[in-house]
């Protein structure tokens, strides 16, 4: 997670954009920048954001 924001707005923003242009999955996009979903969950989750399978985004 070093490498990703730590801000739970700016994550969000950062996830979706590579969600909506790069990846195809969640899971595609973790494997890729070696970050753990848990981790994604543990900053996004709090802040209220829950992630879409249907949607493939958080929101």
């Amino acid at each position: 997670m070093n490498s990703l924001p730590s801000d739970p707005f700016m994550l969000l923003s950062f996830i979706n954009m590579k969600l909506r242009d790069q990846y195809a999955t969640i899971e595609e996009l973790c494997d890729d920048l070696h970050v753990q979903r848990n981790d994604i969950d543990a900053v996004l989750n709090p802040a209220g954001f829950e992630y879409n399978e249907e949607q493939k985004k958080y929101w």
